[in-house]
């Protein structure tokens, strides 16, 4: 609902502004959902899992990407508006009624102080949290899913150091014709053959009990084939060494307290200005929202007014921001190595919107204060 202390010229830009901002949000979201979830296509395809999985896998990405672009597709729907508004002569009639660029910029201020805030909430909340249950799923995948997924004649590679082949399957879970090629110790590969079996599960381990089987490796030094029998044997199916089913945190799926005070026993020291440049993004990249809905304000409010149209100033906004942009990313990467310049963040994330709203508001500033001791004067 429309805050009700908007004017009715508020609500109809803003209006415009808001549903331009979600769709176009959305659109652009999806299509990098799109091309980025085609890198875990072969993940899931190779370990047997169902679209729903992978659906479920790569949604949990959405929310960093829509961090990502909400301030851009803030800065292109305000530049889009209140172009269309300029070319249709809207503004035109705005200023004839007499209002000040403040009131004809104030429906994109307030299109730009929404989007600062949900970034705010993406960036603190909701982002780390989503991106945290994509990694466990993940590694959940990578490491335990797929070998209770086995299907029957096809060589399922449960991990990058073991594949398993089952020829058939009862509908009570025993497994018939099972072999398996255990890579995990690189002096030590074995191949492993045996009647029938089944999945059980010990803790978060996925295993696989064979019966009537044989163990078949080759000594390296002789090079001779050892066979050995049993009659019942347990393999785990999970990564070879503890080291890898520890699964170390990123700092995007980390809180902001645990960025700005990490734990000195996880964190080395050479990653404490990474996790600080981490902290100081989130905090400070929503703003850049701001200054980019300012650069498109200033682009169509500044300046006369051309019946012909000018492309200059658009394209002049639009090189802005992507200059923007990329001197972010150059900060943030020295930053990382320079603790002493995260400083900067800030500055390119806010000066650019100072910048713009000095360009935009101050003659309006000046010419008011101009008038109030004309006034005082008329008045004696």
């Amino acid at each position: 609902m429309i805050a009700p202390f908007l004017t009715r010229l508020d609500r109809y830009v803003l209006r415009q502004l808001l549903a331009a901002l979600l769709a176009t949000t959305g659109g652009l979201a999806a299509l990098i959902w799109l091309t980025q979830s085609l890198r875990f296509v072969s993940l899931v395809v190779d370990r047997g899992l169902s679209f729903r999985v992978f659906v479920q896998l790569t949604s949990l990405l959405i929310p960093s990407f829509v961090a990502v672009i909400l301030p851009i597709t803030t800065f292109v729907v305000v530049q889009f508006v209140y172009q269309r508004l300029a070319t249709d002569r809207e503004l035109t009639v705005m200023r004839a009624a007499g209002l000040p660029p403040s009131a004809i910029a104030r429906p994109g201020l307030y299109c730009a102080g929404i989007a600062v805030a949900l970034s705010y909430v993406l960036n603190i909340w909701i982002v780390p949290a989503s991106y945290h249950s994509f990694r466990e799923y993940e590694f959940e995948i990578r490491n335990k899913m797929a070998a209770f997924l086995l299907q029957e004649g096809v060589f399922t590679p449960v991990s990058p150091t073991m594949t398993v082949y089952i020829r058939t399957r009862d509908r009570d879970g025993t497994l018939h014709g099972i072999l398996v090629q255990d890579d995990r110790q690189k002096n030590s590969r074995a191949t492993i053959l045996a009647e029938h079996g089944h999945l059980e599960s010990s803790g978060d381990v996925p295993r696989v009990v064979l019966y009537n089987g044989s163990r078949e490796e080759i000594d390296r030094q002789t090079g001779r084939l050892n066979v050995l029998t049993f009659a019942r044997n347990t393999i785990d199916l999970a990564a070879s060494s503890k080291d890898d089913d520890i699964r170390y945190r990123d700092a995007t799926e980390m809180s902001l307290n645990e960025l700005m005070h990490p734990d000195p026993r996880f964190v080395q020291a050479r990653d404490v200005g990474k996790f600080a440049v981490e902290a100081q993004r989130r905090l400070s990249s929503p703003l850049t929202a701001f200054s980019f809905a300012m650069v498109a304000l200033v682009a169509v409010l500044s300046g006369a007014f051309s019946r012909h149209g000018n492309i200059a100033r658009p394209l002049a906004a639009i090189m802005t921001v992507v200059g923007l942009l990329a001197l972010g990313l150059v900060e943030q990467s020295v930053a990382a190595r320079t603790p002493a310049l995260i400083p900067l963040i800030w500055l390119q994330a806010i000066l650019p919107g100072l910048i713009c709203c000095g360009m935009l508001f101050w003659p309006e500033l000046g010419l008011s204060r101009r008038a109030a001791p004309s006034n005082a004067l008329a008045a004696e």
